[in-house]
């Protein structure tokens, strides 16, 4: 990429932050300039409750929000009435689990999730299981290279009603067949739910194309503010579903005994919403469609190249996941002999190198592999390959200055 984006982040002029190499992606992004100021513009110009008042300014606001909500829309090929606001990607997944779990889940029904999925896309289907009587199957992945075999993708079979499955792997970067997995879901009579917290901010998203019945993300991973995430639900989907919450601006009408609800997506949206947040991750959309999704994927693939490659020449180093660096979507996970990632992690940041380590909330997949805790360099299209070889030189060391040589 011949632009520097980097200069477009604030974070990076502060004096603070100048030299710091941010390879925590997978994470959070980093807001640009044209985001902080939508969301400080609608606090000077437009600040009142969204969807309530009758006066010019909550009219406004309430412009503001939908309009919002379209963009979104227009981004992932969605229609308006599809797209619910949550405050994150788990909230999102939550939502699906509890609303349309509770509703349509029934003992001795199965719901398959993927032994890669994010915290998030577990939990939520435990509880839903446990509190209907469904069962939770896991479709396990090849430990080499993170891809589903055919066996597997086998258990999508009847009597699954709901299969649940990550576009892109927040561990091993690896995208997911998704619309194959849709097809199998569907020609069963389950419904799909992806979570593409990894995937919207790196590639091209079309939810119709994949024909997924629910579609969750995050705005913060998108270049976005926090507390702002997104639902995609079809709409008959959506209709059939009771309330996540409830209380102000979901109802239709409310008597002393029960209530009716008022039409999706506000039928999900109970109480004051996150108007500035929404305005923020749709400048957000409106910035990273500039950059160009597949010039970002480009980017990313270029620099995993380089770090799988720079990585293959340090010993001890284990790169988790494909060989293939196409298929990592800008996450690298390693692990290092001897050394824990928490340790490479402080030794880094020691540095000015900020990565993630943990178990990155997968630990059913990190257990299933034997590596319960790693470490993850991920980048965006603001990182350079200057960047990307100091990382390496640093990491060389990292053994060597915990004591054990090389």
């Amino acid at each position: 990429m011949s632009h520097c984006y980097r200069d477009d982040f604030p974070i990076f002029s502060e004096d603070q932050n100048k030299d710091v190499i941010y390879f925590d992606n997978a994470a959070t992004a980093q807001r640009p300039f044209s985001v902080i100021e939508a969301v400080s513009r609608f606090y000077r110009e437009n600040n009142a409750n969204p969807l309530r008042g009758l006066y010019d300014l909550s009219s406004r606001a309430t412009e503001a929000y939908e309009d919002a909500r379209h963009t979104v829309a227009e981004f992932i090929h969605a229609k308006d009435c599809e797209i619910v606001f949550t405050r994150n990607a788990t909230e999102s997944l939550n939502l699906v689990a509890y609303s349309w779990g509770r509703a349509f889940l029934h003992a001795g029904d199965k719901v398959a999730v993927s032994i890669m999925e994010h915290h998030s896309n577990i939990l939520p289907w435990q509880m839903a299981c446990r509190e209907t009587g469904a069962e939770l199957v896991y479709l396990e992945c090849d430990k080499a290279t993170g891809e589903f075999p055919a066996a597997e993708l086998d258990k999508i079979a009847p009597g699954v009603k709901a299969v649940a499955i990550a576009q892109v792997s927040n561990v091993l970067g690896v995208t997911n067949p998704v619309k194959e997995i849709v097809r199998r879901a569907h020609a069963v009579g389950a419904v799909a739910v992806v979570d593409g917290a990894q995937s919207v901010p790196h590639i091209p998203v079309d939810v119709k194309a994949l024909d997924a019945d629910f579609f969750a993300f995050s705005g913060h991973k998108l270049c976005g503010p926090m507390g702002i995430g997104v639902l995609y639900g079809k709409k008959a989907l959506l209709d059939a579903m009771p309330p996540f919450l409830r209380g102000g601006e979901m109802i239709e009408y409310v008597t002393r005994d029960g209530a009716t609800w008022t039409e999706v997506p506000y039928k999900f949206e109970a109480g004051t919403v996150n108007a500035a947040g929404a305005v923020g991750l749709a400048a957000a959309v409106r910035y990273v469609q500039d950059v160009g999704l597949d010039e970002i994927a480009a980017h990313d693939n270029r620099l995993a190249a380089l770090l799988m490659d720079e990585m293959r020449r340090i010993p001890f180093v284990s790169i988790i996941g494909s060989p293939d660096s196409s298929k990592h979507c800008g996450i690298v996970t390693f692990t290092i002999a001897d050394v824990h990632p928490h340790d490479i992690a402080a030794v880094l940041d020691s540095e000015r190198i900020a990565i993630r380590a943990g178990h990155h909330c997968a630990q059913p997949l990190g257990d299933y592999l034997g590596v319960p805790a790693t470490a993850r360099a991920s980048v965006y299209f603001y990182n350079t390959e200057a960047e990307v070889r100091i990382f390496a030189e640093k990491l060389a060391h990292v053994r060597e200055w915990m004591g054990y040589g090389n």
